[in-house]
């Protein structure tokens, strides 16, 4: 099993792919732990960049590190690319 995504803390709404990940079943880890997670990637996550591990109503709290990053702009699917479009940063509030 190839790993293509970590996820910094059990709990993350977020994981960070560690290749460019393309749609399909994808496989991660939980840096503390070392726990598996799968997720359906729907559209190309690029390495280093965030992929819903869960559904995530518009307005709720995206988290990573354990700890609120921003809020969803928009509902994202499981297995969505997580970016500026769709995640208004905690850091620029």
């Amino acid at each position: 099993m190839h790993n293509g995504f970590l996820v910094h803390a059990a709990g993350d709404s977020v994981g960070v792919a560690v290749v460019d990940i393309e749609p399909g079943t994808a496989h991660g880890v939980i840096q503390e732990g070392g726990q598996t997670v799968e997720v359906e990637v729907v559209e190309p996550v690029p390495l280093g960049h965030k992929v819903a591990l869960q559904d995530i109503e518009a307005g709720r709290l995206v988290t990573e590190y354990g700890v609120p990053i921003g809020k969803a702009t928009q509902a994202i699917r499981a297995g969505q690319h997580v970016h500026t479009h769709n995640l208004k940063s905690a850091r620029w509030a």
